[in-house]
């Protein structure tokens, strides 16, 4: 598994990282009609990058991640911009129960291709919507190995085939489900586009 404590204090010095969320958040605004009546929950926040870009447009967000450091970083940067319906939580849905919330919209950012079990995490996610709401998952599309590559500790998925993922989301119940392309990443000179998959909770 790829050390996140480690790495969450500088987390959002990376070239090009806040730029992703940005563009991510856009993407969803595109798709979805945001309101402040909305509850959300990201997961596997990092450093909430994500979150902050959408916190104008939602009502209260739940920001959730297995990592005790980024989760640090995550309350410093709440407190310090002084936002009062963010709130941090620690959460593996790999190993731990369910939330007793339930919310309107669940999204994630470069999350998905971290889990093995992908049907087990998107059946976690469909659990935890409320009847309607709506599941954003941005991610890599399928690649070569080479983005992980340097990553002796990777154990997840070479991003996703897109009709594949579809398929899988429908088979947990999610219906209405479409993708688009919301951001490419340049690493060592070689383009890795990023999807937005949007699917709804009958």
């Amino acid at each position: 598994m790829v050390d996140f404590d480690r790495r969450a204090k500088d987390w959002d010095e990376a070239p090009g990282r806040a730029e992703r969320a940005n563009a991510v958040a856009a993407a969803i605004r595109e798709q979805l009609a945001l309101s402040r009546a909305m509850t959300a929950l990201e997961y596997g926040c990092g450093t909430g990058l994500l979150s902050f870009a959408l916190q104008a447009d939602l009502g209260h967000i739940t920001l959730a991640d297995s990592s005790s450091g980024m989760l640090a970083v995550l309350r410093e940067k709440i407190a310090r911009a002084g936002i009062d319906h963010m709130t941090p939580l620690r959460l593996d849905l790999v190993v731990d129960a369910l939330p007793l919330e339930r919310f309107n919209l669940i999204y994630t950012l470069m999350v998905l291709h971290h889990i093995p079990d992908t049907a087990k995490i998107l059946d976690c996610f469909h659990a935890l919507l409320q009847p309607g709401g709506f599941l954003c998952v941005a991610d890599l599309d399928k690649e070569d190995g080479s983005f992980h590559s340097h990553e002796a500790d990777f154990d997840g998925h070479n991003g996703f085939d897109r009709k594949e993922l579809g398929t899988e989301l429908e088979k947990v119940g999610f219906i209405h489900i479409r993708f688009s392309t919301c951001y490419t990443m340049k690493k060592a000179e070689q383009a890795y586009p990023l999807f937005l998959a949007v699917a709804e909770k009958k």
